[in-house]
Parts: structure tokens; sequence; C-alpha cells
């Protein structure tokens, strides 16, 4: 690493900017004339390599560094130096990759220095790291070599001559280690001597007999010990218990003490404050009269969108009306479909009964009546059978009897089918004749005859409509007169409405919505507009406006979020009072009083509250208006009432007159709004007539929509209806009068007939082989009887018995049957009656439902027509408004504001006292609580470092596993024991055991440890004395071999060299032998001043050359030589020291000759220039 570049600013004699360039990387030399800055080129050096010694460079201070210390207008001094970094090999540690490094130093007049390297601001330590990693220690400069370093050199003596190849060596740190170490062994030595005195005589002897008593001492401290522990355990508890009764007083206290003194502090506050409100509200209300008194086109806008506003309220009620009848609609029809689709299911599982009952009797009656036949036949036989008379006149009598019966049933069945069979063939034959005439004729009424099928079904289908319909003749007329009535009423009661209006217009209470999809529900309305008044107690109207007074105009709203909003953005134009139901803190007069007052005057005195109709919802309002007033007849009553000690409730007259509890009277005139609250009670009896009568007209205009869409219905089903009636008579007609249509219902009778005869005869078949089978079975049984009377009558009779069981039993069975089936059918008629009814009303509510929607979708618009009006005129309305509402709002939040803070200065005076109360009695329990602990605390000092383990758990304060009563009592044992040992035992023997004990270890390991390191240190100076003597020796051969040569070439002829004093060795020192030709000299003084400095140059250069840095700087080391001498130290420099640059300040032209590149250095105008020459241009 080698100097390209110097640039100096403002540092020492140059003070402007100078660029000394083109260094030599071998050999530079600076000359000039005494005074003109060469030296200063090597300070600046210096100061870049962060040198700290100011005496190096000739400097007190940073501040001698600057141009005449920065008193002719330079305040900085600026150094940088450009080094070649070429040659990675030899670069600083992390700067390989630079070809160059540039490192600056500046210094500001005041003491300000920062490092500056390739541009970047750097630390000190980054910059020294930089340097020394080359070998370029400026603070150990082995690389600079100044003026006084040659006079030092020769007045060296042996060590100091040895100590130079010491620490070229580097063995200069061991010797010293060495010495440091022999000390150490040495005090050591000593001490370990002293302990072992210290052991034998006095350590161990003592320790005996402590121990002896350390013994007793233990027995003594565990008695101790537990009756500390007890003695702590219960002083915990009790002091526990007293300091959590102290701290729960103090932080109440201090808490009420805050609480007192904020609530102080805002009493001032707040009364400072509403002050400056009344001052506000004065300048305000004078702005907005001087406003007002403008005029305008207010209420014209007004009225506009009142009417605008009065009819979407009307429209919207009627589409919410109309929606709600939807929504009814559809259920209803979901309801009814839901009823038509069970009832289907239920007349198909009620037919299915039905089917399976009428089998089942139908079954069990042909049974039976078999059964009852086969009954009378068995006891007519067994009664012929026994008496031989039969029981029927007329009738032959036993077997004969049915066995003529059974043949005549025989003889009447072949008779049947055979006549069946002559009438079929007749028939046959017939038909056969007509067949072809009746094929002819219905092709030539088939055509009418499927028109006539086809009218009578549609016919029958228009008589269903018509009945579902059920139109009433007459029922237009009579709706239409109702509608003109209502509408007559409606009209007039408006006129009377908006007479009564004006009366009592300044209760109209008008805003805008505060937001988009404001619920105007929330807004209930001025309270005189929520109350209703009897007729029968409208004498009492005077009283309760009187009772009312102001509160008669505030707005009552749901919330009272509702009432800021409205506040607002709800833009009023007046100044108003809001009462929110959720907010008001409503007062009503106790049942006790009201009763009392009532029992004093009878039938006279009534509270405020109960003479006033109000919806539920505004209870709250109501009571906090009405609900601490009684309403008197007359004074006296007032008077009695008010005053008397069991009501003592403010009191109003009839006439007007207020009589307060405590003491005061007014009245004596009518008030200002006198007559208001009847006039307003008329127009809220006649709004309600209205609306209900718009309510009754709405309902009866929907009725005539549905049954004017019915009568049309009926009407067009009538007229098709008649239409199809006298199309089915003209078909009729045209097809009787045709005689072709007999021969066909002639050929189709005789088919019928003759299907009828055919089952006629399988049935004929059926009773002739029944018949048959009953003649052969009589026949037996006449047989059998002939042969055995008895036996026979007695199986009959037994036969008789068991056909009247089973036929009792059928009878039981058919008759239950019978009954369930008609409950079956009974049920599917009414179900299929309840399915009927279920259908019309699926049909009515289906075609209900399209007429409300039609009439939505019309209101709809209509809605939206208005809607789009009233936006336009309240935009009007707000344009005007805004003018006025600024300083309504403005009044009204001055006016809440100064309401608000009044109240606050009430309630917290209140608190204040009921405060003052609470604090006197914590304070009284503070200091009993803290004289408890107090006396405790100073009883017993442990508390304060113990106290924040009372009542931990796991600690020996835990108080839940401990039995304090159990603690109390041991405690009293131990202390009687604890005083019975304490005269017997010395208590400082732990303490001196202790320390005696810690004291032996403490001298024993001492001892130990001196041992070790003793035995370390003899080693480490053993090898330090080997390495030393090494390396000493390795730089002794190596520096005095070139010391010799150096020598002998800068004084030709001559030799010198460095030999340890006689008769001792190189660790003892060095002394510089030299020899002149072939003379040895004795002494150094027998040489020349300037033999002697080159002999201290040659030494300075063999010790310079035994370790090389990048760069040597030598200050005028040449001043004591003659030229030829001088030369010979160019020459040495040039040929010796390749690898380095030097840079020479001489003044020697013999050193010039052997420079490869000569600065020099002249004063001018004060400042130093600096010239680069060649040794060329010297000569």
């Amino acid at each position: 690493m080698r100097i390209t570049e110097l640039v100096i600013d403002g540092f020492k004699s140059y003070a402007v900017r100078t660029v000394i360039g083109g260094w030599d990387e071998a050999f530079n030399s600076i000359t000039g004339l005494n005074g003109s800055g060469k030296s200063n080129i090597l300070d600046a050096i210096c100061f870049v390599l962060g040198i700290t010694n100011m005496t190096t460079v000739r400097a007190q201070n940073l501040q001698d560094l600057i141009y005449k210390r920065g008193q002719a207008g330079v305040t900085k001094a600026s150094v940088t130096i450009v080094f070649d970094n070429r040659d990675t090999a030899k670069s600083p540690i992390g700067f390989e990759e630079y070809a160059s490094i540039s490192v600056t130093r500046q210094i500001v007049l005041g003491g300000t220095s920062k490092y500056l390297i390739n541009g970047h601001r750097a630390q000190q330590q980054t910059v020294q790291n930089l340097f020394q990693s080359v070998q370029l220690n400026i603070n150990n400069p082995n690389f600079l070599i100044m003026q006084g370093r040659i006079t030092k050199v020769l007045n060296m003596k042996a060590v100091e001559i040895l100590s130079m190849i010491e620490e070229a060596a580097g063995t200069r740190m061991f010797e010293d280690r060495r010495e440091k170490a022999v000390k150490t062994m040495g005090k050591k030595e000593l001490k370990l001597r002293e302990i072992e005195e210290l052991l034998k005589e006095e350590i161990e002897p003592k320790l005996e007999k402590l121990r002896a008593e350390k013994r007793a001492f233990l027995d003594f401290q565990q008695t101790q010990n537990d009756l500390e522990r007890l003695t702590r355990l219960v002083v915990a508890h009790d002091y526990l218990r007293g300091g959590e009764r102290l701290r729960v007083t103090g932080e109440e206290c201090e808490n009420k003490r805050r609480k007192v003194q904020t609530l102080e502090d805002n009493a001032s506050k707040l009364k400072s404050e509403i002050t400056h409100l009344e001052e506000d509200v004065k300048r305000v209300r004078a702005a907005r009269d001087k406003e007002l008194r403008k005029g305008g086109k207010f209420q014209a806008l007004e009225d506009e969108v009142k009417s605008h506003s009065h009819e979407l309220v009307r429209l919207t009620t009627v589409f919410d009306l109309k929606e709600a009848s939807i929504a009814e609609d559809r259920q209803k029809r979901k309801e009814v479909q839901d009823t038509v689709n069970d009832l289907e299911k239920l007349l198909k599982e009620k037919k299915k009964i039905y089917d399976k009952l009428q089998a089942e009797f139908d079954t069990a009656k042909a049974e039976l009546d078999a059964q009852t036949a086969e009954v009378e036949q068995k006891e007519e036989l067994l009664q012929t059978l026994q008496t031989g008379v039969a029981s029927k006149e007329g009738q032959e009598s036993g077997y004969q009897g049915q066995l003529q019966d059974a043949r005549n049933r025989a003889s009447t069945a072949a008779t049947e089918q055979e006549q069946g069979k002559l009438k079929i063939a007749h028939f046959e034959k017939r038909i056969k004749e007509e067949e072809p005439r009746a094929k002819k004729a219905k092709e030539q009424n088939s055509g009418l005859l499927k028109d006539l099928e086809g009218l009578k079904s549609q016919a029958k289908k228009l008589e269903s409509e018509l009945t579902r319909l059920g139109f009433e003749p007459g029922r237009e007329e009579q709706l239409q007169q109702e509608q003109r009535t209502l509408q007559k009423d409606i009209r007039e009661l408006r006129q009377r409405a908006d007479g009564l209006q004006r009366k009592v217009s300044n209760i109209d209470f008008n805003y805008s919505d505060p937001h988009p999809n404001f619920d105007r529900r929330k807004v209930k309305g001025l309270v005189a507009q929520l109350f209703t008044l009897d007729k029968e107690k409208v004498e009492a109207a005077t009283a309760l406006e009187i009772c009312a007074g102001g509160r008669l105009y505030n707005v009552v709203v749901d919330s009272a979020e509702t009432g800021t909003q409205l506040l607002q953005n709800g833009k009023l134009r007046k100044r108003v009072t809001i009462i929110p139901l959720n907010k008001i803190s409503a007062f009503r007069a106790s049942a006790e009083k009201i009763g009392a007052a009532q029992k004093i005057a009878p039938g006279k005195v009534d509270l405020a509250l109960s003479l006033i109709g109000y919806d539920e919802e505004v209870t709250s309002a109501m009571n906090y208006v009405f609900g601490n007033t009684l309403i008197c007849n007359d004074a006296d009553t007032a008077k009695q009432v008010t005053f008397n000690p069991s009501v003592r409730v403010k009191s109003v007259t009839l006439d007007g007159d207020v009589y307060d509890p405590s003491g005061t009277l007014s009245g004596g005139s009518a008030p200002n709004t006198s007559g208001v609250l009847v006039t307003l009670q008329k127009l809220n009896e006649i709004t309600r007539e209205i609306k209900s009568k718009e309510r009754i007209l709405i309902s009866l205009e929907e009725t005539m929509k549905k049954e004017k869409k019915k009568l049309d219905a009926v009407r067009s089903i009538k007229q098709d209806l008649d239409l199809k009636s006298h199309e089915i008579k003209l078909t009729e007609e045209q097809i009787n009068s045709n005689s072709s249509s007999s021969i066909i219902h002639a050929v189709e009778e005789m088919k019928a007939n003759i299907e009828q005869l055919k089952r006629d005869i399988t049935d004929a078949k059926a009773r002739q082989s029944e018949a048959s089978k009953d003649i052969k079975r009589i026949e037996k049984d006449m047989s059998e009887f002939n042969d055995n009377k008895d036996n026979k009558l007695a199986e009959l009779q037994t036969s008789l018995d068991s056909l009247k069981k089973n036929l009792s039993k059928n009878s039981n069975s058919v008759k239950t049957l019978q009954k369930e089936l008609q409950n079956s059918r009974l049920e599917s008629e009414q179900v299929g009656s309840d399915l009927s009814a279920a259908e019309e009303q699926s049909a009515e509510a289906e075609n209900t439902l399209k007429a409300q929607m039609e009439e939505v979708e019309s209101l709809k618009r209509e809605q939206a027509r208005i809607k789009d009006a009233h936006d336009i005129a309240q935009a009007h309305l707000d344009d005007e408004r805004a003018k006025l509402t600024g300083f309504d709002d403005e009044l009204r939040e001055l006016d809440e504001t100064r309401q608000v803070k009044t109240s606050l200065i009430t309630e917290e005076s209140l608190e204040m006292q009921k405060l003052g109360h609470q604090l006197e009695k914590l304070q009284k329990e503070q200091h009993s609580a803290a004289q408890t602990v107090a006396h405790m605390e100073e009883e017993h000092e442990w508390i304060a470092d113990e106290k924040d383990n009372f009542g931990r758990p796991n600690t020996v304060y835990d108080f839940k596993n401990q039995n304090i009563a159990e603690c109390k009592s041991t405690l009293r044992n131990v202390t009687e024991r604890f005083q019975g040992m304490k005269k017997k035992i010395n208590p400082k023997v732990m303490n001196m055991i202790d320390s005696v004990e810690k004291k032996e270890a403490a001298l024993k390991n001492m001892m130990k440890t001196v041992i070790r390191d003793k035995r370390k240190i003899e080693e480490t100076i053993i090898n330090l004395n080997e390495y030393k003597k090494e390396a000493l020796h390795k730089t002794w051969t190596k520096v005095n071999a070139d010391f010799g040569q150096i020598f002998a070439e800068l004084l030709p002829g001559s030799f010198a060299k460095l030999d340890p004093p006689e008769g001792k060795d190189i660790t003892d020192g060095l002394e510089v032998k030299v020899s002149l030709g072939k003379v040895w000299k004795q002494s150094l003084t027998e040489l020349s001043g300037g033999q002697r400095s080159l002999i201290a140059l040659s030494l300075i250069m063999a010790l310079l050359q035994f370790k090389p840095a990048p760069m040597y700087i030598l200050d005028e080391v040449d001043a004591a030589l003659d030229l030829s001498h001088t030369q010979n130290i160019g020459r040495l420099i040039k040929t010796r020291f390749k690898g380095s640059q030097f840079i020479i300040v001489s003044l020697k032209d013999g050193m010039f000759q052997n420079a490869n590149r000569i600065f020099r250095t002249r004063f001018s105008e004060g400042t130093s220039v600096v010239q680069a020459l060649t040794p060329a241009d010297m000569k």
C-alpha cells in the first residue's frame, strides 16, 4: 500500500487546498528552506494515520493544526491520502477489492473531528485498525524516525540497546510478564507462610472450644426458632387483619377526597361556563331577531311541504293497510289451499273406509237374512213336526210343505229360464231387422248428439261458477251510496279541523328526516297532542293547561338517541324541549297522598293524570307532566289539600289558581294559552273521527272493487249460461223432431233388455240348482224322520238353538256395522261439503289477492309522484330554513348546555355533602386502625420486612393451614422454656464459629490456590525464558548482520556489530563494537560525531529492515552528516529498501541525488507552496 496523492487544505501552514501528487513508490524526498513547511507534510501524513500524541506533530491540541489556529478565516483543516492498493497480498484486511483507498481526516474549529474512508464516514478505531493491519501503528511508530531519534540512540546503554532488539523481536512483552510473575510468586510464598502460622497457632485451638459451645447453642436456637416462628405467626395474623382494615379505610378516604376535590373544581368551572353561556345567548338572540325582520317566502314553502307530507302520510297509511291486507290474503290463501289439500286427502280416506264398511255390511246383511230365513224355516218345520199344525195358515205343514215349496221354486226358475230365452230370441230377431236402420240414423244424428253433450257440460260448469260467486242484486247501488255519504262527511270534518288548526297553529311540530329511512314513528309528537280529555271533564282544561305549563309543547320521542338526531339534523324551525321516553325520570304522587287529599275533600280533588287519557307507550311522559299536581274544584279545597301535612302536593283550581306547598300562590288572570287545550281536544276528536271514516272509506272502496269485479264476472257468466240453455233447447228440439231417433232408442233399449234377460237366466239357473239341492236334503230328512222321529226332533231342536245363537250374534254385528256405515257416510258427506266450501274460498282468495296487488302498484306510482313533489318543495324550504336554523340550533344548544351545567352543579353539590359525611366516618375508622397497626410495628420491627408474606399460601404465614388458637397455646409453653435456657448459653457462639470455620476454609483454599499458582508461574517463567532466548538470539543474529553490512556501506572499510558485554550473556545487554579499518574501537567516544551518527542510523536501519513496513518517514536524519555520507544513505535506502516507500525530509543535495521524486516547499504570501521535481530538474 503506497501513497499516490496527498491533499492538504487548511492544515498548519497550508491555508488553501494543496494537492501533492506524483509520489514515487520507492524514494521521495522533501526539501525547502527552514520554516517553509517541509515537516508539515510529514505532520499531515501522521495526522491522517490517526496520531494522538500532539507533541509528535509539534502541537498542543487539535486547534493548533488549523491554519493560524482558525484566526485567518480558515476554520477547518482537512488532509486526504490516496493509497495504491493494487497489491492485494499487502492490502488492509477487508479492503482487498479496492484498487485505491482514500482516507480523509477533518477537524473543525472547536474540536470536532471526523474520518472518511473512500468518501464514507468512519470511526477512528476503524481507521486505526486499517493502518495497524499493514504495520502502520502511528501510536508506536517504528516506521517514523524524527530528528531527535539519532541522538537518543547514541546515548543508549547496553541494556537499552538490548531492549531495542527485544522490541524488534517482540520479546519485550514476555520480559515484562516474567518480571511480574516473579514478583507475584514472591508475594504468594510469603502469603503461604502467613497462612500456615495462622492456622496452627490461632484458628484450630479456637475452633475446638467453639464447637463444644455450638452443640449447646443449637438446642437453644431450635427453641428460639420455635418461639420466633409462633410469635411471628400470631402477630402476623393480628397485624394482617389490622392492616387490611387500615388499607381499605385509607383507600376509601382517598377516593372520597379525590371525588370531593373533583366536584369542587367542576362546580367552579361550570359556574364560569354558565356565565359565558348566558352572554352568548344574548348575542345570538339579537342576531336572530335582526335576521327575522328581513322576511321571506318561508311560510308558503312550509305550507306546501306540509300539504305534501299529509298526502304522503295518507298514502303511506293506505299502502301499509294494503300491504297488511295482501299479507293476510296470502296467508289466508295458503291456509285455504292447505285446508283443501288436507280435505282431499281426508275425503279419499273417508271414502275408502266407507266402501270397505259398505262391502262388509252387505256381506253381513246377506248372511243375516239367510240365517233368519233358515231359523224361521227350522221353527216352522219343528212346530209342524211336533204338533202336526202349520204356524201360517194356507201353507202345508212339515217336510211336505218344504218339499212342495222347493219344487215350486225349482219349477218357477225353470219357467223363467224358458221365458227369458224366448224373449231373447224375439229381441235378437227384431235387432237384426232394425239395426241397419239404427246405424244409418246414428250416422245422421251423431253431430247433434255430440254437440248436445258438450253444451250440457258447459252449462253445468257455468252454473257451478255462478253458485260459487254468490252475487246479490242491488249490492252495487248500496255501496255507491255509502261511499258518497262518507266522502261528504270527511270533507266537512276536514273543514272544521282546518279552522281549529289555525287557532292552535303554534303546536305544529315540523322537522326533516335526520337521515335516510328514518322511522317517523319514533317521534310521538307534542305533549298536547298525546292525551285526550273527556267531554264531561272539559271544565278542567284551564287547570290542566296551568299544570302542564311550558311542558305542554315539549316533544316526546322514544329515546335520547332520536332526540339527539332531531336536534342535530332535524332542521327544526323553532326551539323545542325534547322528552326521551327511555331517559325521563318521572315522579308521580304516591297513592297515600292522593287518598289523603280525596279524604279531605271528597269529590272535589283529583290527580291531574287521572283526568286525561293517553296511550300506554307515553305513560312516563304523562307522569312527568301531570303526575305530581292535584286539580281542585275551588280555592278552599286547594288550600286544605296543599298545606295539609299528610299531602303537601302542588294544586291547581279549575279557575287557574296555583297553590304550592312551599307557600307561593299564583293566579288572578287567565293564562295566555287559555282555551288551547279545549280547542286541541276538539281538533284531536275531529282528527280521530276523520281517520276512522277514512279507514271505513278505504275498506268500502276495497269492497266496491271486489263487488264490481264479482258483478262483472256474474254478468258475463249469466249471459253465457242463458246462451248455452237456449242452444241446448234448440238442439234437443232438432233431435226430437227427427223420426230416426226413435229407432236408435228402440235398438238400444232392446240390447239393454237382452243383457238384463241373460243376467235373469243366470240367476234362475242358480235358484233352480239350489232348489234341487233343497229337494234332495228334505227328502233325506223325511226318510230319517220316518225312521227315528224322536232323534230327528232333538237334532232339529239342537240345530235351531245353534242357529238362533248365531243369529243373535250376527244381528248385533250387523247393527254395529250399520251404525259405523251411517257414521262413515255422514263423515264423508261432511268432508265433501267442507272441501267444496274450501275450494270456493281458495278461488275467492286468489281473485282478491290479484286485485290487491294491482291496487298496491297503483299506490306505489302515486306515492312516488307525491314524494318527488315533496322532495322538491322540501329542498326549497331547507334553503330558506337554513338561514334561520343556524340561530335556532345555536340558541337551543346554548340553552341545553346551560341547563345541563346548572343541573350538574346541583347534583354535584348534593354529592359533595354526601361524600363529606362518608369521609368523616371513614377517617375515624382509619385513625383507630392506624393506631393498632403502628403499635404492633413499634413493638415488632420484623413486621416491616416480612409483612409482604402475611397470609400468602405455601409460606410460614399461611393462616389457612394453621390453627391460630392452638399456636397461641403452644407459644406460651415455648416462651417459658426459652426463658430458662437463655441464661446458660453463649448467644455469640454461632457467629464466632461460623466466622472461624469460614476463615479456616478460606485459608486452606488460599493455600491450595497459592501453591497451584506458584507452580504455574514457575512453568510460565521457564517457558518465557526459553522463548525469549530463542527469539532474541534469532533477531540479534539478523539485526547484527544487517547492522554490520549497512554501516560498511555507509562508511566503506569499516564494520560494526552488537556484542554482549565481556563475560556476560546476550540477555544481559548489547554493546556496539566498531572497527575502522582493522582497528576495533574501545568506545564510541573515540569516533567523530558524523561516524557516531552513522552508527546510530545504521542500527535504526537494521531494525527497520527486520520487519519492513510499507512506508517509512524520516525527518532530517542526515543533519549531522556530511554530503558524502548523506549520499551513501540515499543510495542505501534506494538499494536495500525496495519493497517500502520512503518519504525523507532533507536539506542536503546528497539525499536528492538518489531520490526518484523531489518535493520543494517554499513560503509565499503567508502560506506554504509545494513544487514536484525530479533529480534532473534539481541539476
